[in-house]
């Protein structure tokens, strides 16, 4: 049995159980960044990408600029959409500073996996601006959970300043041929009561398609609307 903890975390991060490498990952969290970083960036830059993926989840418990700067060399570099996706959400946690991080990866990057994370992430943050520009470029993804990711993006900006633009680009989705986009739509639009939306809403409701029709009769339900 090995006594030295810090050799044991670094065993015990590449076994075989996924179980046994998170509990070390977790452990490893309550180390001081002088400790644990140097660990985390030797995982980073392993052939296993589950190895990568590991060591970006990693660093994103210890925010220093010395793990910003090793997240930013790594989407600069990094291939795998898995990895990725996976230092965004790490990225994300170092606030503020994260958006225009972001928002650059999501435009050099068309993998799908790292959009929809991307876009996932700007609808918890508070850039509206952000968030609408993503969200934009992401209505024209090939991928449809990109679509769909970013329509739910534009629901939540009815919240913002950035209301109307929103509004006008659901308006629009709310009659396109697939199904799929007026039934996302129409989840999008809960997030307002403007007079515009339950208009509307209403119109969904004699949708052609069921799913359409149900999520449009629950949100009339929940503003309390027949």
């Amino acid at each position: 049995m090995n006594d030295n903890p810090i050799e044991r975390i670094e065993v015990n991060l590449r076994a075989e159980a996924l179980n046994q490498r998170k509990a070390a990952l977790d452990e490893l969290a309550g180390y001081p960044p002088d400790v644990a970083v140097p660990i985390l960036q030797n995982l980073v830059y392993e052939k296993d990408f589950l190895l990568r993926r590991l060591g970006v989840m990693g660093l994103g418990n210890h925010k220093t600029e010395n793990s910003l700067q090793l997240l930013q060399e790594i989407i600069a570099q990094e291939q795998d959409g898995n990895v990725l996706a996976e230092a965004a959400n790490s990225i994300f946690d170092f606030g503020d500073k994260a958006i225009p991080i972001l928002t650059e990866l999501f435009y050099k990057c068309d993998n799908w996996l790292v959009r929809q994370t991307v876009i996932s992430l700007l609808i918890e943050a508070s850039d509206s601006d952000a968030l609408f520009s993503v969200a934009i470029s992401g209505l024209k993804d090939d991928t449809e959970t990109v679509k769909y990711t970013s329509i739910l993006a534009l629901g939540h900006l009815l919240k913002t300043p950035l209301h109307n633009q929103a509004l006008d680009l659901l308006t629009n989705m709310a009659t396109d041929e697939n199904w799929r986009i007026r039934w996302k739509t129409t989840q999008a639009l809960q997030f307002t009561k403007d007079i515009k939306a339950k208009v509307i809403i209403t119109k969904l409701q004699q949708d052609e398609h069921y799913r359409v029709v149900a999520a449009a009769l629950e949100i009339a339900s929940q503003w309390g609307e027949k």
